[in-house]
């Protein structure tokens, strides 16, 4: 959803008549808050990859904020994954503008790092999990959740954040991270959404057939044993990267080992629903908003 912004406006227009014609004008008063300020900056992670290799870079974060707020709580969002190096480089600096300027909207402070070995940022693909048949989800969704945890404690030093309980937002490879994330029960954390997470899809060569799909249920399953954050798992029922029951069946293996969480399937979008974050805004707002009142309340 686009967000138009005005700035402050007072006008008057008076009771007058011009030529013989009568005008009829009334004062009225037409306000708006100011669009979020936009910050990049850049922080220090220290990430491990799928070998155990450690790699040490910065990495770009996105900041938008509403500056006329004294103090905000944070929300951090995690964006997916391109199967292929050039969509890793295609995605040049992550900000989800019109998503952000909604959670800022509803009080938030957002930060939206782009990870190490995309973009902007750049770097060694520290996400990489092997071939298909043999994937390591887990240790991906790690060095993603690494470099999470770096931008929260960065986020949580800001002299414009709260000491308040902030949330973990996450689409695609970015929602699954949100679990991994939840299952470390992080300090400060309140709640997370998780928007079309998992790994390994490829819509055009393997619809609804993630790769190594078995062992990404057991990761989840892994998850829901040690996960007591509240969490939110929206999926549309057209999502062409993972199919409409594997989704199902990974927030089944998730609940069934304890991890506390709610499933909403969003209507098809298109002919992929994957991108519902950012494209079917209106299916999901209700939602959240209702999610985020019931565990954050105000």
């Amino acid at each position: 959803m686009s967000i138009v912004r005005i700035p402050d406006l007072r006008f008057t227009v008076r009771l007058a008549r011009l030529e013989g014609l009568l005008a009829v004008v009334l004062s009225s008063v037409v306000t708006a808050s100011a669009a979020p300020l936009e910050e990049v900056v850049r922080i220090p992670v220290e990430v491990a990859d799928r070998f155990g290799r450690t790699h040490q870079q910065a990495i770009t974060v996105t900041i938008f904020r509403d500056d006329a707020r004294e103090q905000s709580p944070w929300l951090l969002i995690n964006h997916g994954r391109s199967g292929t190096a050039a969509g890793r480089a295609q995605l040049g600096r992550a900000r989800y503008s019109a998503n952000s300027a909604y959670f800022v909207d509803l009080g938030y402070a957002v930060f939206v790092p782009t990870r190490m070995g995309y973009g902007i940022t750049g770097g060694p693909d520290v996400e990489n999990t092997g071939p298909c048949e043999q994937r390591d989800h887990a240790r991906g969704f790690a060095a993603a959740a690494a470099q999470s945890v770096a931008v929260i404690a960065f986020a949580r030093t800001r002299p414009y954040v709260t000491s308040a309980p902030g949330v973990i937002v996450g689409q695609s490879y970015g929602g699954a991270t949100a679990a991994a994330l939840a299952a470390r029960n992080l300090e400060g954390v309140a709640a997370a959404l998780n928007f079309a997470g998992g790994s390994g899809g490829n819509p055009k060569t393997r619809p609804g057939d993630p790769c190594s799909e078995a062992a990404l249920a057991q990761v989840f399953a892994d998850y829901g044993r040690t996960a007591r954050t509240p969490m939110l798992w929206l999926y549309s029922e057209n999502d062409r990267f993972w199919g409409a029951e594997h989704p199902r069946r990974w927030f089944e293996r998730f609940r069934a080992a304890g991890g506390r969480a709610e499933f909403i399937q969003l209507p098809a979008i298109g002919d992929d629903g994957h991108g519902s974050f950012t494209r079917n805004a209106a299916a999901w707002k209700p939602h959240v908003e209702r999610f985020l009142a019931q565990h954050l309340p105000r």
